[in-house]
């Protein structure tokens, strides 16, 4: 018997979203809340925009938040730098191991041979592919084994060290890595993992289809697509009260999104392309649990261009997260423009 066809409102969506991402209320500081922070990655391709986006969402978030031992830095969904939760760091590796014989092949040599390059060394990433000269891959081929680990201080290469392969199997991590991503981005499709995930559509077909009795069908104004039958009950729950303001950095989670996700979140076409730009993103400024802005820093000079008339309380709530943001190495207080 086919389950009844959940119809989710924007509100119910979106208030989800906040909950499970713990953007409505802080979590206790503590390793437990940093990898729910992390659940489904925090992406830290800008340098250290995983500790901005635990500040969203962890009290009392210090500058090395990101380095804390209970997360891990990994080339993830899209060969983009990750900060994950340390113990599940093969989901966002090996879950995204190719299925078809070349792409095994491709990731196995590559890391074949730059597991013998690293030697049981430490190295930064560069001098190691130039000690794999004349080898035709790129090394974050390599990462899809889940033998890889990197660590990325932002103005420097990256350092890379190769661990045991991970016991789970690929199939297992990959439909893992979607039960994630369903429960962050629900409600959602096959095709919407496959680009977050960086994977082949058929992979991720497999992954959903692996879990089907795991998932409940969903309408949303976004489309057709499918949630974990878990989640029901926080879909359908009032939503929290939302947090005075947020300031995202570019590819928080909230809104690491492709069409038509991102006409839910924000409806105006115009203010889509402020914020989802053709080269990197902006930060989002998030305002009552709706993003009402974007903003973008230079060093101590934070600047924000806002959607639409803040009111003093909110003006001073955005200010408020701007000034306590956890930046290392600033050498003044953070300055707040209005744009």
């Amino acid at each position: 018997m086919t389950a009844a066809r959940l119809e989710l409102s924007r509100d119910q969506i979106l208030g989800h979203r906040r909950r499970v991402g713990a953007l409505d209320q802080r979590l206790p500081p503590g390793p437990a809340s940093l990898r729910r922070a992390a659940w489904a990655g925090l992406q830290d391709s800008m340098p250290r925009a995983a500790l901005l986006s635990i500040h969203a969402r962890v009290e009392g978030t210090e500058p090395d938040a990101w380095a804390d031992p209970s997360l891990a830095q990994v080339w993830g969904p899209r060969f983009s730098v990750f900060v994950v939760p340390a113990e599940d760091a093969a989901l966002f590796t090996l879950g995204r191991y190719p299925d078809d014989a070349r792409g095994r092949r491709v990731a196995e040599e590559t890391a074949t041979r730059l597991h013998e390059v690293l030697d049981g060394r430490t190295m930064r990433d560069r001098d190691a592919a130039r000690e794999m000269v004349g080898h035709p891959y790129h090394i974050r081929y390599s990462t899809t084994t889940g033998t890889i680990r990197i660590r990325w201080e932002g103005a420097l290469a990256p350092t890379i060290w190769a661990v045991p392969r991970p016991a789970i199997e690929p199939i297992e991590a990959r439909r893992e890595l979607a039960r994630r991503h369903l429960h962050v981005f629900g409600p959602s499709t096959a095709s919407a993992f496959a680009n977050w995930a960086g994977i082949g559509s058929r992979e991720a077909r497999a992954a959903f289809d692996g879990l089907v009795a795991e998932l409940a069908p969903a309408r949303s104004p976004a489309g057709e697509g499918w949630i974990l039958a878990g989640d029901e009950a926080s879909f359908l729950a009032p939503p929290d009260a939302a947090a005075p303001a947020r300031l995202l950095p570019s590819g928080d989670a909230f809104y690491l999104l492709w069409a038509p996700d991102r006409e839910l979140l924000v409806a105006d076409a115009t203010r889509r392309s402020e914020l989802w730009t053709s080269r990197v993103w902006p930060g989002a400024v998030l305002v009552d649990g709706e993003i009402a802005g974007v903003w973008r820093r230079a060093n101590a000079d934070l600047s924000i261009d806002a959607w639409r008339r803040l009111s003093p309380a909110e003006r001073a709530a955005v200010e408020g997260e701007a000034t306590s943001l956890p930046l290392p190495g600033l050498r003044t207080d953070i300055r707040v423009q209005w744009d």
